[in-house]
């Protein structure tokens, strides 16, 4: 991947904040060559395709050259099938590089539709002697493109946690609504936005440190002065659809993105749905889903998983047991959580305190670090020396598999609280209990116990309003890393 030294070079994609209001109109500029990264990004995605389908080629043409596999006849055709698919579903689109799901759903999509054009060209031709490579060589060079995005979005990601490869962007609405778009994403540096300046209905101030620049009559012109790349539209007083239309007028041919806030918080993916009525654009927002085949068919597939990992992991199980009982005490720690419909049960630990940890909580609420009504401890004096490892990579929780096993947990989903948590629950966090509680969620991988405790509340209300499969998939993907890290782990 040495095209990730393109992606990263110095493009002051990322503006430097005005030093004060006076100067906000001058300070408040981009470079240049800021868009140059967009192109290079393209350029290097489409490079890393056309390497990844050309060695997948030569792997199985040596295959077939060596009598281990069927002749290469086929792989031009299939290697031009798959860029061909590629192209027809625009996976090198500007606006899904390194953004969400959707670049790997556009990968996908190519490459099955390879495969199923090559495998309706043999039967139309009776060719039988395609399916080595519908089966084999066209799935493998997916799986391949696959690993070449995600290595590719890792090393953009990088960088944009170094602020370079960034789109400034101009957010118009009110104070409220502005300070939230500029908290979110300096939370998640890689979407790639940056916050420069603002649009409101006075025109005048500075709100989380973004300079106001004008009013709402005077977005497009700081659009094309300040070199803006994306323009966001957040509910405000005065704001009305015809001068959403007249904005989408001005900024017609200028490259600039232009997107609008529904109003609708933390509810993404297969819930929304538009819905014209007579031309207008309409937002269908679909029940969450909490029943039926899918969930069905989770629960059956966690505990399959879940089963087979026990199996797995056995001689990891017996080497723990064996450390945690020579510092004394239990092997496992059982402590009773609150459930889906708050139904409680015994979630199962391996044992990483003292014996007597809980009858201590009453001596060092003067201490407690954590958030909301949480007792967290990043130097807790209950962890045993044991303990401190196994938390650090989060060894103690391996046994919550057996949870999944009998019904009580899921692999994923909000995280399990104490009754003294949900005595204190508002009406909001309440519905975290609509599903079961989860080994791992989106609170693990996005902080854990550094996370506040509004922060815990939006994420595992986040899950629950969004499930699919496909987020629990991404979330397992990402636990693996986040447990490395450790981050929030104590």
């Amino acid at each position: 991947m040495s095209s990730g030294v393109d992606i990263t070079e110095s493009i002051e994609g990322s503006v430097p904040r005005p030093r004060r209001d006076s100067e906000r109109a001058h300070a408040v500029t981009t470079q240049p060559g800021s868009r140059r990264w967009r192109r290079r990004l393209v350029q290097i995605a489409i490079a890393t395709d056309v390497a990844v389908i050309a060695l997948v080629a030569s792997i199985a043409t040596v295959i077939g050259d060596w009598g281990l596999g069927p002749s290469a006849r086929f792989n031009l055709v299939a290697a031009a099938l798959v860029l061909a698919g590629l192209t027809a579903y625009r996976a090198w689109e500007r606006g899904v590089l390194g953004q969400g799901a959707e670049e790997f759903n556009r990968v996908l999509r190519g490459t099955a539709a390879a495969a199923i054009v090559l495998a309706l060209a043999g039967m139309a031709f009776k060719v039988e002697d395609v399916r080595p490579w519908i089966f084999g060589v066209i799935p493998a060079t997916g799986a391949g493109l696959l690993l070449g995005r995600y290595a590719v979005r890792r090393v953009l990601h990088r960088a944009r946690r170094e602020a370079r490869c960034m789109s400034p962007v101009l957010v118009v609405g009110s104070e409220a609504a502005i300070a939230d778009l500029v908290a979110r994403t300096r939370r998640v540096p890689h979407h790639g936005w940056t916050v420069v300046a603002a649009c409101t209905s006075t025109g005048a101030g500075e709100i989380a440190g973004v300079p106001v620049v004008g009013d709402l009559d005077d977005v497009a012109r700081h659009v094309h002065e300040l070199g803006i790349e994306v323009v966001a539209v957040a509910p405000t007083p005065g704001w009305t659809p015809k001068r959403l239309h007249s904005l989408a007028w001005d900024l017609e041919g200028a490259g600039v993105e232009l997107v609008v806030d529904p109003g609708l918080m933390e509810v993404t993916g297969p819930r929304l749905h538009v819905a014209p009525v007579d031309g207008l654009p309409l937002l269908r927002l679909t029940e969450p889903r909490w029943g039926g085949p899918a969930r069905i068919a989770k629960n059956l597939v966690e505990r399959v998983v879940a089963g087979a990992l026990v199996l797995l992991l056995a001689p990891v199980f017996l080497t723990l047991a064996v450390l945690i009982r020579r510092d004394g005490g239990p092997v496992f720690y059982r402590q009773e959580r609150i459930g889906r419909a708050g139904q409680a049960f015994r979630m199962i630990k391996f044992r990483s305190m003292v014996v007597d940890a809980d009858r201590q909580v009453a001596q060092l609420v003067a201490t407690n670090e954590g958030a909301g009504p949480l007792f967290k401890m990043k130097h807790d004096p209950r962890v045993t020396r044991v303990g401190r490892f196994l938390r650090r990579l989060s060894l103690d929780e391996l046994p919550q598999l057996f949870n999944v096993i009998g019904g009580s947990m899921s692999l994923v989903g909000p995280r399990p609280p104490l009754q003294r948590e949900v005595a204190t629950y508002t009406e909001d966090a309440l519905r975290k209990l609509l599903v079961r509680p989860g080994m791992t969620g989106l609170w693990q991988v996005n902080g854990r116990s550094d996370l506040t405790w509004e922060e815990s509340v939006r994420l595992d209300l986040r899950y629950v309003e969004n499930w699919s499969p496909f987020l629990d998939v991404s979330i397992l993907w990402k636990t693996v890393g986040a447990v490395f890290r450790g981050r929030g782990a104590y």
